[in-house]
């Protein structure tokens, strides 16, 4: 089989949100059905609320984003020990060290099946390590779960009647969140603008789906209809 890279937004761990416990238990039987396939598995975690409130706790003390950058490394590095110890306990075998590089973690998929890390390095979102995961494997597309169901021409939460896709083009969204530029620490798109650079420049087709709905991770995992945004050509 091959390589599947799955980038989970941190949202999808806020325990306010639904019933967490009841997600990480689907969660767990999605990946344990991949495994059964014959796929590996690349999981990227983010940082969510952790890194947002973390960052902007230290902003007024802090002016180098670089380092505020290492805060929201640091949340995304706990929001993935807590699906990789959820696996474990779920009888799931995770690569034992969570990877710090994408090259690491290129390297750990090599011995094991299933490897589970964070963010790597200060002007990078997981996005965009999920995104160059899944190039230096080789894999055909990168999934990205968030608390969204689409991409949207604007943000829906300041416009009511923005336009949501189905369907894009990889440059298409590049217009949408903006040019591969990192912009400040804690900040969010629907997608990192660097990662879809990296996307654009590979050819690498990506998903955009509602990941609180776990149905969702499973149908684009098997290349069903997952009522998201599908991002290629």
């Amino acid at each position: 089989m091959g390589t599947v890279v799955l980038a989970l937004g941190g949202s999808l761990l806020r325990p306010e949100l639904g019933d967490r416990h009841q997600w990480l238990e689907e969660f767990v039987s999605i990946v344990k059905n991949r495994l059964l396939s014959g796929d590996k598995m690349g999981i990227v975690v983010g940082g969510g609320a952790p890194a947002r409130e973390g960052i902007e706790l230290a902003r007024s003390l802090i002016e180098d984003e670089a380092h505020l950058d290492l805060i929201g490394i640091a949340a995304t590095r706990l929001n993935a020990t807590i699906i990789k110890e959820t696996l474990e306990d779920g009888g799931i075998e995770v690569h034992s060290r969570m990877p710090e590089s994408v090259s690491e973690a290129i390297d750990s998929l090599d011995s094991s099946d299933i490897v589970i890390m964070g963010g790597t390095v200060a002007g990078q979102t997981t996005d965009t390590v999920a995104i160059e995961l899944a190039i230096g494997i080789g894999a055909s597309r990168c999934i990205i779960a968030t608390n969204v169901d689409k991409v949207y021409s604007e943000d829906p939460r300041d416009n009511p009647q923005a336009e949501s896709f189905e369907k894009l083009t990889l440059h298409e969204l590049q217009e949408i969140v903006g040019p591969a530029e990192h912009a400040s620490a804690g900040g969010s798109k629907v997608v990192d603008p660097v990662g879809v650079g990296e996307a654009v420049k590979h050819g690498l087709p990506l998903i955009v789906l509602d990941g609180r709905d776990t149905w969702r991770i499973t149908a684009a995992l098997d290349g069903g209809e997952f009522g998201g945004t599908l991002i290629e050509g």
